[in-house]
């Protein structure tokens, strides 16, 4: 056999070796990537979730402070009128 040939199966080989060994590292990064980016997916719909539901409680507060401004006023009314 041809040293040349040998020199060249050679060569091929290691390269295989090293380009599967770079890809399996690859992979290792995308799949720890891809993990990463489900918990940040997570926290934003979370946040989402936060911020509608803080909206609605904000809405509930504003009903209640003005049942309390109305409750007041006829307080105030029925005072007025006693005096």
């Amino acid at each position: 056999m041809d040293y040349t040939l040998l020199g060249i199966l050679i060569t091929v080989v290691i390269e295989a070796v090293f380009l599967g060994h770079k890809m399996g590292v690859i992979e290792n990064k995308i799949s720890t990537l891809e993990k990463k980016q489900d918990k940040h997916n997570n926290l934003i719909e979370r946040t989402y979730t936060n911020e509608r539901e803080i909206s609605i409680i904000k809405e509930k507060l504003s009903v209640e402070n003005h049942r309390i401004e109305d409750l007041e006023d006829i307080q105030h009314e029925y005072i007025n009128k006693r005096n």
